[in-house]
């Protein structure tokens, strides 16, 4: 590959062309809609990772998916986009408003996603870890699948009690679920076209040297230790709303991460580990909040480490921009199938949840989920 080669007038910029798995594409061999295509394996390989191949291509040592550098700037990327989450959470929540909270951080997770896996060449012309961490730092943590869930199922239950019928119980979860989907496909869709129209304008920095991207690593390091002394030294009421969170992001992404890096490919029909992850994830959020809800009073410490795994570990653990991006990178009825099947696997949780007392306790608060 050139990378002095220029694009030809009106023609699609090469980030485009090489994120052309993630657009529609039409079968040109006769393969069989049960054989995934070379293109689909390398899509589902290559989302997360660092682009390596570019290095490669420079004559530098290639990124590798668990390098020191990439795990370290998970840290404070998944800081950031809990506590994004948060925020926009926290602004979004208010009566009266247009539309539930949780699309938000699903629509601008989703935006920054498809953005920044348009321009996945310019970033690893720089630097690799850098496109490894906003993606699936920020933006997988931004974005939560376990939340999206909850949110459902608590419509479903009526748990604001509002008292106004099964019926249009179901058609408010049912309404969640489409626009969540539908939001975050045309998020991603937007990103990947504001991308491919940037591209020719991004900037082409020199990549950082070895002593640079050790200092940065070092920087990040300590940037979770700093997250230690927030928790114990800020005021304990913070430690509910945010704090608590910020120490289990960064151990939500690394799992998400390495289930991806290592398990994504063992399928062909879906990405096995961003599945796993969203799984574990949900299931994990559904026993904390019954063990936050139970009849007998915890501690203060306990109920704010219970809300700080429902809002860091389990929030960051689970991801709803990666899931889109995976399914646009499969072929047209592929992907169709494949959010089909997360979504009836979603309404197969409910009765789940239900049965390990969720409906018996107090009803699920996703205000920070």
């Amino acid at each position: 590959m050139d990378l002095d080669h220029k694009d030809p007038p009106g023609g699609l910029p090469t980030a485009l062309r090489r994120t052309n798995t993630l657009t529609r594409r039409i079968p040109t061999s006769p393969q069989t809609e049960d054989e995934p295509t070379q293109s689909e394996v390398q899509s589902l390989e290559s989302i997360e990772q660092p682009p390596s191949e570019v290095s490669q291509h420079l004559e530098r040592k290639p990124t590798g998916p668990f390098s020191i550098h990439v795990l370290a700037l998970l840290i404070p990327f998944s800081i950031f986009g809990a506590l994004a989450r948060l925020g926009l959470d926290g602004l979004a929540n208010y009566q009266g408003r247009a539309i539930f909270p949780l699309a938000y951080a699903q629509g601008v997770g989703c935006f920054v996603m498809g953005f920044v896996v348009g321009l996945k060449e310019p970033f690893g012309r720089f630097y690799p870890p850098l496109y490894t961490a906003l993606t699936t730092g920020f933006c997988g943590s931004l974005t939560t699948f376990s939340g999206w869930q909850l949110d459902v199922f608590n419509s479903w239950v009526d748990a604001g009690q509002y008292q106004h019928g099964g019926l249009r119980n179901f058609v408010d979860g049912v309404g969640k679920s489409t626009f969540t989907l539908a939001i975050s496909m045309a998020s991603i869709s937007f990103g990947l076209q504001l991308g491919s129209v940037m591209y020719p304008f991004f900037p082409s920095l020199a990549p950082p040297n070895q002593a640079v991207c050790y200092i940065i690593t070092t920087i990040c390091i300590l940037a979770y230790a700093a997250v230690f002394a927030t928790y114990f030294l800020m005021d304990p009421d913070f430690r509910h709303q945010a704090t608590a969170a910020l120490l289990f992001a960064y151990p939500g992404a690394l799992t998400r991460y390495t289930l991806s890096v290592l398990l994504n490919t063992r399928l062909q029909t879906i990405p096995l580990g961003t599945f796993l992850a969203n799984s574990i994830g949900t299931a994990l959020l559904g026993g904390f909040n019954v063990l936050q809800n139970k009849s007998y009073p915890v501690s203060p410490s306990a109920c704010s480490l219970l809300q700080g795994l429902l809002d860091g570990y389990c929030g960051c653990l689970t991801t709803v921009s990666t899931f889109v991006v995976e399914a646009r990178g499969l072929a047209m009825r592929r992907g169709v199938r494949y959010a089909l099947f997360i979504w009836a696997w979603q309404l197969a949780k409910v009765p789940r949840l239900e049965m390990i007392g969720v409906t018996n306790t107090s009803f699920i608060d996703i205000d920070n989920v």
